[in-house]
């Protein structure tokens, strides 16, 4: 997932770049200088976004799924109030064998709230008790 993200802002920036080339060809004034900034400032915007993507795929490939661990660690699926987590990167929700799984940064505050606890232990985060009922 995260690597079609990589290549589709991959593609749309060197995109933009041919366009902003072509257009610098046939082109002259304060519209064209207009057209030129607005995709300078989409280049900038969708690098941002890329170098985000790549981010989150260096934390993805450094999880050994090898390991295996009573308490909460980096990769560790973490069954709690019903909810399937996965502490590893801020991901968008995905679904596997009909499951739903959430990931979550083991920075944010319910994920840094996990990091170390065992199942039975409880968490609170925001006003809202977790029950760790299983990790993987």
């Amino acid at each position: 997932m995260l690597q079609d993200k990589i290549d589709v802002y991959r593609d749309m920036i060197s995109g933009l770049t041919e366009d902003a080339q072509n257009d610098a060809k046939g082109s002259a004034g304060d519209k064209h200088e207009t057209a030129l900034s607005m995709m300078h400032l989409e280049q900038e915007k969708l690098s941002a976004k890329l170098q985000e993507a790549i981010h989150l795929k260096e934390i993805l490939t450094k999880i050994d799924v090898t390991v295996e661990s009573e308490k909460v660690i980096m990769g560790s699926l973490v069954k709690a109030n019903g909810l399937h987590l996965l502490v590893s990167a801020a991901l968008p929700k995905s679904t596997i064998d009909g499951i739903s799984v959430l990931t979550l940064s083991p920075q944010s505050p319910l994920g840094s709230q996990l990091i170390g606890k065992e199942a039975g232990a409880v968490v609170e985060v925001n006003g809202s008790k977790f029950v760790i009922e299983h990790v993987a």
